[in-house]
């Protein structure tokens, strides 16, 4: 009867740190969806402020084919490339930097009410993936110290539970945070 019950116990116990690997997994695959859904948010608004420059700068062209350069290859990155992702995007900021310096020099195009509307939209979009970034790097923190502690890990491997990669940025210049200044 005691066999019984603790094999009862035992079966209950993996039971629950399954559910619990399973439920963090899919917390941070959802975390990472969040920073997608802001991502295509920020490449998708990227064509319409390059348009808006092109009629003020047209012989800036490099800044702008390099904005569109890093754009398209963040945008090809695979969907499960964590990493990946965090280099590409950390370009592309770099990119989106450099156009907005480029505004500086256009008075005109600083003035420009389109212009102004996509930046503060920007502003706003790259706020959200901050938050974004946060919110997955927390999630993939949760999964990763389940996967490795004990007794959670022995389960982890047995279900082949791996570790969440952090959305982070690798390049120290990528940290620079682009000016935007209205």
């Amino acid at each position: 009867m005691i066999g019984l019950a603790i094999g009862v116990a035992v079966i209950l116990y993996l039971v629950f740190v399954y559910n619990g690997l399973v439920k963090a997994r899919q917390i941070a695959e959802e975390a990472w969806s969040g920073i997608d859904v802001q991502l295509k948010r920020r490449a998708d608004l990227i064509p319409n402020l390059i348009e808006t420059v092109k009629g003020y700068a047209a012989h800036e062209k490099s800044t702008l084919e390099e904005v569109i350069a890093m754009r398209n290859r963040a945008q090809a990155v695979p969907a499960g490339d964590v990493e990946g992702r965090a280099a590409a995007e950390g370009a592309l900021s770099q990119a989106l930097g450099k156009l907005f310096a480029l505004a500086e020099a256009y008075p005109d195009l600083k003035a420009n009410e389109n212009f102004a509307e996509l930046q503060r939209s920007l502003e706003t979009i790259e706020g959200e993936i901050q938050m974004s970034r946060r919110y997955y790097n927390g999630a993939a923190r949760d999964l990763n110290v389940k996967v490795e502690s004990f007794p959670s890990n022995l389960i982890a491997n047995a279900f082949r539970f791996v570790k969440a990669g952090y959305f982070e940025i690798a390049n120290e210049a990528d940290r620079a945070v682009p000016q935007v200044k209205f």
